[in-house]
């Protein structure tokens, strides 16, 4: 399984993953105009990965497929590290 990711001026650290690079077509308006003016930043193969640094991978599969995106926030700076 294939993803594109990208990056938007208005939402630091956060990113969005999609299928197809350009297709945004499963992607709501709403969360687009949050990002906006998307940059691809990278493309990837999930399939010949096992894990992700920021995201679950198993569920980025999956909401890929369910509803075609995925959308990784910034990590949480506040959380106590242990």
């Amino acid at each position: 399984m294939h993803c594109a990711i990208y990056k938007g001026p208005r939402k630091p650290e956060s990113y969005l993953y999609i299928e197809h690079a350009d297709d945004f077509s499963r992607v709501p308006e709403a969360l687009l105009g949050m990002f906006g003016e998307l940059e691809l930043v990278m493309e990837l193969d999930l399939g010949s990965r096992k894990r992700l640094v920021h995201a679950d991978i198993e569920e980025v599969k999956r909401l890929l497929t369910e509803q075609g995106y995925f959308l990784q926030l910034p990590p949480d700076r506040h959380a106590l590290r242990i």
